[in-house]
């Protein structure tokens, strides 16, 4: 879904666009951070490391990890 009008869009595009780059990536490592722990803060609480990586990654990725031997 898109419920912003292509000026604006392109108004934000250009303002991001206007920021040093180290800024840009410190803004998207920061986005990251934050997706990593909302996604952390959904899943249960109790289950092992492992488990929890793998569900994060297939959250934050959207496909399973397979093992070695798939």
């Amino acid at each position: 879904m898109n419920d912003t009008t292509p000026e604006i869009a392109e108004m934000v595009r250009e303002r991001l666009m206007s920021l040093p780059n180290a800024t840009r990536f410190i803004m998207g490592a920061a986005m990251f951070d934050a997706a990593r722990a909302m996604v952390i803060a959904s899943l249960p609480k109790d289950i092992p490391t492992l488990e929890l990586r793998h569900r994060l990654f297939e959250r934050l990725y959207g496909e399973a990890v397979r093992s070695s031997g798939d």
